[in-house]
């Protein structure tokens, strides 16, 4: 967990001046008096009739159907007890952060001052119109019960406990993979539950609903085992007595298979840990300060699966897994309810999901070299973004299947929006994809640092994801060591240049390709021991369609050797590297941001029709801006001055390419300065960005990367004579997959 002070969370709420969490922003242009006519008075009218003759509509017109209300009256704040409605409202305004944050959910927080059940009931009821969907927080049991059963029967829309079920569907994710590892029957298991609250009579009747028998599930309050001789039990416990000897804690332990806890800090000891069953599953759920610490209960019992709601232990069962993506799903078909199939599909893909290659960035936000399904490894993070596109979809499918959605959609269709709605970049990230998986998995793409893991790792979605056929170079043993090390189900081609049994016809096809550029035989046999030699001169052989490098290797040393077997494409003298930059969805080609230092005039139109050539290849319209400190010759300067020949050579030998300049770069891209200022321009709103020097681009992209949030997807060469393509060093492994997928589509463009 976390270490923070008093102070520090306090600042946290009422940080840059703007107390809370939340706020409300516009969704619509508001910058004219036509626009405010729109939004309001007179043109808001029309919605409003719609949705009057048919109120289906209001999903159409208003923000209904992303709009969230997370209800409380603050009789069960976290672990801090009834502290009021006002109280909880620092909670319900997180719990808003949250929605948004993991799954672009909307929310008003909604703090009702009354401990009466039908007076809440009421409130709820009476607001529902507002809402896609209502999510109950922080009311302590029985009452939550009640609240919860009357709405979601008397409300057409989403009703859901957070407290009860999403813990429930989290530790049954868990739990399910917890026995698969240690090779145990959910039927056969002995299941004691300490807690008899919200989340413990949730958690248990999803348990039995997955498979856990009846009679094999303990439960305990405060007073003890709930058994048949008890008196004062409410009808929620009652559904939970069993007819046993068994009265405490220590006496239910005994043989146990799995212990949930949802009660308090330090109540199992390591002697109850001692006795229960082999390979002991123990959920220790209490917040702040679980049942048993992990260390204590492992010293007793070192094969057992720990779970805990806290994050500085593995395997975190937090609620944050579960709702945001619940809802998500539920708000997309516009379902009535949320069932118990929805909740059981979304533990299911909880579980699935936890099997997967965990991504790099989830890694680095954990400061973690490897994750990877084992006892360690149970529940997904609550930062892996996967989560979005897994749960969500098996939520919305479920409510399909069963009848409570309104609306009815494709799933890969929605699997896509998703992702749009993670950020920048997600769109053209898949029209690569799609555009290289349209090969049908079928080039071949060497990866010349195959011993390198994030490139295992990378090669194997490759091969998954059917973008297409990886080829590892490297020590064969290494590479086999490693795949068995990251878990991975891959059976790669792995080729060793240094002992391969082709190096010799390698050598002899390289040594006629150069034997006039100062190579002898023999220095060739040397160099086609090197895998970035090795790598081109494949392709040049015709045993490989594209080469992907870079990871470990400078710039110069993938492309010189490549450049020496392949040269420049046909009809072009220069190499030059692009970078599509994504800004709020928008995308642009910058160039040459990587290979040539200060082209001259004639160079940037030959680098500028490669990148309107790469444009084009990804459903980009080419407008083509030459930049400068100068606009259209306000300044005489060579620098300027360069910038202005290369605009009128362009015109002159592309004039099929929108194209202009000299230009300032926000007179480039800003629609109304090039209107308003220079109406004579070719070019309004640029989107393939030529720049007058190495210097000026890289460090352009850069700064708009880091200090823009801009995505970067490159850096992509464009000019080679064979598909070749560079990583930067440092690349995490959804990068290399997407140079992969760039590859491919250089290599399909070449058939």
């Amino acid at each position: 967990m976390s270490k923070f002070t008093r102070e520090e969370a306090l600042e946290y709420h009422r940080l840059n001046g703007k107390p809370g969490k939340v706020a409300i922003v516009p969704t619509k242009p508001m910058d004219t008096a036509r626009d405010l006519s729109l939004a309001y008075s007179p043109g808001v009218a029309v919605p409003v009739l719609e949705i009057a003759d048919n109120p289906e509509d209001a999903y159409e017109y208003t923000s209904k159907g992303n709009l969230v209300a997370v209800v409380s009256n603050g009789t069960a704040i976290l672990g801090l007890g009834n502290l009021g409605p006002l109280a909880s409202k620092p909670v319900m305004e997180g719990k808003g952060v949250l929605f948004k944050k993991f799954a672009d959910v909307d929310v008003f927080d909604i703090e009702v001052d009354s401990l009466d059940v039908e007076e809440i009931i009421k409130v709820v009821k009476a607001i529902a119109p507002t809402f896609g969907g209502i999510n109950l927080e922080d009311i302590k049991a029985p009452e939550c019960f009640e609240i919860e059963t009357r709405l979601k029967a008397e409300l057409p829309i989403p009703v859901f406990h957070d407290d009860q079920h999403g813990t429930a569907i989290i530790s049954s994710a868990g739990l399910i993979n917890a026995l698969e590892i240690i090779g145990k029957k959910i039927d056969e298991i002995k299941v004691v539950v300490n807690g008899a609250g919200a989340s413990a009579i949730s958690c248990s009747k999803l348990a039995v609903r997955l498979g856990v028998k009846p009679e094999n599930l303990t439960m305990l309050d405060s007073r003890g085992v709930l058994h048949t001789e008890r008196e004062g039990l409410n009808k929620y416990k009652q559904e939970f007595v069993r007819d046993t000897d068994k009265r405490t804690l220590a006496d239910a332990m005994v043989g146990a298979d799995v212990f949930y806890g949802l009660s308090v800090a330090d109540v199992l000891t390591q002697d109850m840990v001692k006795a229960m069953a082999k390979d002991p599953i123990i959920f220790a759920m209490a917040n702040p300060d679980p049942e048993i610490k992990p260390e204590l209960a492992k010293a007793v019992r070192p094969d057992c699966i720990m779970a805990t709601g806290r994050s500085d232990y593995p395997n975190q069962v937090n609620n944050v897994l579960g709702f945001p993506f619940i809802f998500r799903g539920a708000l997309d078909v516009r379902a009535t309810a949320i069932n118990e199939e929805m909740k059981v599909a979304a533990v299911k893909a909880l579980a699935a999901l936890t099997h997967e290659d965990v991504p790099d960035s989830v890694l680095r936000a954990y400061g973690k070299e490897s994750m990877k399904f084992g006892r360690e490894y149970i529940i997904p993070t609550a930062m892996d973004p996967r989560i979005l596109l897994w749960e969500a979809p098996a939520i919305a499918q479920a409510a399909m299947d069963t009848g409570v959605a309104r609306k009815m959609i494709d799933i890969e269709e929605y699997r896509k929006e998703l992702a749009f709605r993670q950020g920048k970049g997600a769109r053209m990230h898949h029209l690569i994809m799609n555009k290289a998986k349209s090969s049908g998995g079928t080039k071949r793409i060497v990866f010349e640092e195959g011993e390198e893991p994030k490139i295992i790792r990378a090669a194997a979605r490759v091969k998954d994801e059917g973008i297409g056929r990886p080829i590892l170079l490297g020590n064969k043993d290494v590479i086999r060591k490693k795949i068995e090390e990251l878990a991975l189900d891959f059976d790669p081609e792995i080729i060793d240049p240094s002992t391969c049994e082709k190096c010799e016809e390698y050598a002899q096809a390289y040594f006629k390709l150069r034997q006039r550029k100062g190579r002898t035989l023999s220095m060739a046999r040397k160099v086609m021991r090197f895998s970035n030699v090795y790598a081109p001169m494949m392709i040049h052989m015709g045993e490989a369609d594209a080469v992907v490098s870079g990871l470990t290797y400078d710039y110069p040393q993938v492309i010189r050797p490549a450049l020496k077997i392949h040269h420049t494409a046909e009809g072009t003298d220069h190499v030059a590297g692009l970078y599509i930059m994504i800004v709020d969805a928008k995308a642009y080609i910058f160039a040459d941001t990587t290979v040539n230092i200060d082209p001259c005039a004639e160079d940037l139109v030959e680098i500028a029709a490669l990148a309107a050539g790469f444009a084009k290849s990804i459903e980009i319209d080419p407008r083509v801006a030459f930049l400068s400190f100068s606009d259209f010759g306000s300044t005489d300067h060579p620098f300027s001055n360069k910038m202005a020949k290369a605009a009128k050579l362009m015109k002159e030998k592309h004039p099929d390419i929108p194209s202009d300049g000299e230009m300032q770069a926000d007179t480039a891209v800003v629609s109304s300065f090039i209107e308003n200022r220079f109406p004579f321009s070719a070019v309004k709103d640029a989107n393939v960005l030529i720049f007058p020097t190495l210097d000026a681009a890289n460090i352009s992209y850069k700064l708009l990367a880091r200090l823009g949030k801009a995505k970067a997807i490159g850096p992509i060469l464009v000019g080679m004579g064979a598909p070749v393509h560079v990583l930067q060093q440092g690349d995490e492994v959804n990068d290399i997959v997407e140079i992969a997928a760039v590859a491919v589509m250089d290599a399909m463009s070449r058939d």
